[in-house]
């Protein structure tokens, strides 16, 4: 099985920053696409930043300048640092990876979330 555990959410005011990790963990082959997605109340889930294996990264217009994705494929983590956080970024952020894991000797590949961590900013 896949897990995916997300730390670092929290209460902050504008323009302060934080650092959310998601740590992967299971008997694996592969990881793939890492990336970062956000649920606001009342709104569908929409695509943060991602980055694939190959280090090609994309992040939604919200995010470019202000927030930063990274992966370590030897601790299986990825990160997402935003700075100057803005009221509107208040959400539940979760983590989304694909991964690639062996079973009776065929490979399969399968897309997991994170549980969720919440982002707060207010003044």
């Amino acid at each position: 099985q896949v897990h995916l555990v997300e730390s670092g959410g929290g209460l902050v005011q504008p323009g302060e920053s934080l650092r959310l990790s998601c740590e992967v963990s299971g008997s694996l082959f592969r990881i793939n696409d890492m990336g970062w997605y956000r649920q606001a109340p009342g709104k569908q889930r929409e695509l943060v930043a991602i980055i694939t294996r190959g280090r090609n990264i994309n992040y939604a217009s919200s995010a470019q300048g202000r927030f930063t994705i990274s992966r370590d494929d030897i601790k299986r983590t990825v990160i997402l640092e935003m700075n100057n956080l803005k009221p509107d970024d208040t959400a539940v952020y979760y983590c989304n990876v694909d991964v690639q894991y062996y079973r009776d000797a065929s490979l399969y590949q399968t897309n997991n979330w994170g549980q969720g961590t919440q982002v707060t900013v207010s003044s």
